[in-house]
């Protein structure tokens, strides 16, 4: 059993920590213009040691947004394209024989060569462009943090964290992603067209020479520290209260449910949502430097939170019914708005 830290090491380590997400920041807005509460989401999911999807159409800078994170990190940084003809060996990797090491007369030996998931921020790009049994060599990579090929189990790196983007089901060439894969995802975060203003600073910069380079500003042992930090982190009875309600309410079964959950979702957020709710809600307390979190936090990550773990009805599509309106729903049933 590890020795407890001290409460000054706690609080020298959460001065780090809101400086290390303000460094952080400083730097991604050298080339990412605007998306701040993306930009926040992010760094939530990032303290939290989970896992962000990322939802938007083309063109929005989701791609860009992961890697100058990774920048900043200084974070071994692997890339998956998903498409239609991708395997999953092409993410987890696969055993080979070395023919050319093996002596005369012996068998050659079978080595594991490792894929591009093996590195300490992954991001998934376009991850819905590729059929779920591909989809599903995620699965377990994201829950366990290990690989197992060949009857070989291969632990992942230390942080391993998966940044998926994925574009809207309406697009061409997609594919719905499995109840399954959504759940493991920490948040999904939307990202939205930039302000007029924001797009004219866009264009300008992006022709107009070379983005400005990012510097690491965030060392791995200090993200590992924090990650150690965030479940430390206290949290209010009320801001559990309201995690755990706004979960069982989004339930049709519940009795409490509102009008909306009973008319348009088929089945609600497990008890994964609840825990993803407040251990997100500590990450973002400390990304602001605070010692505990509080029902503020869970009101502003109740949409990203639970959204994903929604799953709609056809009614839904039918009268325009989004996983948002059902979420503000929740947080009005629940006296939370």
């Amino acid at each position: 059993m590890t020795a407890a830290v001290s409460v000054t090491s706690d609080a020298e380590l959460l001065h780090t920590c809101a400086r290390a997400c303000e460094r952080l920041k400083e730097q991604v807005s050298r080339v990412v213009v605007g998306q701040d509460a993306v930009v926040d989401a992010l760094l939530v999911t990032l303290l939290a040691r989970g896992h962000a999807l990322l939802v938007g159409v083309p063109g929005l800078a989701k791609t860009l947004l992961v890697s100058s994170m990774a920048e900043a990190l200084g974070l071994s940084f692997g890339r998956v394209q998903f498409t239609p003809d991708l395997l999953p060996a092409d993410i987890t990797g696969t055993d080979v024989l070395n023919e050319h090491d093996a002596a005369p007369g012996s068998r050659p030996r079978v080595s594991f060569m490792p894929g591009p998931i093996f590195k300490n921020l992954v991001l998934a790009d376009e991850i819905n462009r590729t059929p779920p049994k591909t989809q599903a060599a995620l699965l377990q990579a994201m829950q366990e943090r290990t690989v197992t090929v060949g009857g070989v189990t291969h632990p992942l790196p230390d942080p391993f964290q998966v940044f998926a983007t994925r574009n809207p089901i309406e697009q061409e060439g997609t594919y719905l992603l499995p109840e399954a894969q959504l759940d493991r995802f920490l948040l999904e975060i939307h990202v939205d067209y930039p302000s007029e203003a924001e797009e004219r600073e866009i264009v300008r910069r992006t022709t107009s020479g070379p983005p400005l380079a990012i510097e690491p500003v965030v060392t791995a042992d200090e993200i590992r520290a924090i990650g150690r930090l965030v479940p430390r982190i206290p949290v209010t009875d009320e801001a559990v209260a309201l995690a755990v309600r706004l979960s069982r309410i989004s339930r049709p079964s519940d009795p409490d449910a509102p009008e909306a959950v009973a008319k348009y979702v088929r089945f609600g957020a497990g008890p994964r949502g609840s825990q993803a709710l407040v251990l997100s809600a500590k990450a973002r307390a400390a990304m602001r430097g605070e010692a505990a979190a509080d029902v503020d936090d869970i009101r502003a990550l109740a949409l990203p939170a639970l959204r994903h773990r929604l799953v709609l009805g056809y009614r839904a599509d039918v009268d325009g019914v989004t996983d948002e309106v059902v979420v503000r729903a929740l947080l009005e049933r629940a006296g939370a708005r």
